[in-house]
């Protein structure tokens, strides 16, 4: 995605966007659409606009896990949940739809019709099962 037409390097334009609280290189973000159905759901982005977790700098990291412990604190002062889904989607087929690396914190609780399904519940169904091309199952 071009820098450009990035909505994550252009937080302030959309007015459905809050920008939390931020430090020097990331910021957490929620978005009031996104509220109905992930209530008190967002985001941490890095300000410089980087594909993935894969480029993020060590001070990205640094930055990421002081805003993931104030957004923690932030989201229990408001929230009555009971749980977390917190987690880096990666690529196209990763399931990342916005080329430029964010953070999901998801506050998680006891009455959603899923509760107790976490990220890797998606993708360990029978339905998601590969065939193995080429290769023997016989050890």
């Amino acid at each position: 995605m071009e820098k450009s037409l990035c909505p994550y390097c252009h937080l302030t334009e959309d007015p459905e966007q809050q920008i939390l609280f931020e430090n020097e290189t990331c910021a957490y973000i929620q978005k009031a659409s996104e509220q109905t159905v992930l209530e008190g759901s967002g985001l941490i982005v890095p300000k410089r606009h980087v594909q993935d977790v894969f480029g993020l700098t060590e001070n990205e990291w640094r930055d990421t896990q002081e805003l993931l412990l104030k957004a923690k604190d932030y989201l229990e002062e408001r929230y009555d949940h009971e749980g977390y889904t917190v987690g880096w989607n990666t690529g196209e087929v990763g399931g990342q739809s916005i080329m430029h690396a964010h953070l999901h914190v998801i506050p998680r609780f006891s009455d959603e019709p899923f509760a107790g399904k976490g990220i890797r519940y998606w993708i360990k169904q029978d339905k998601n099962a590969r065939k193995m091309h080429g290769l023997s199952t016989k050890l």
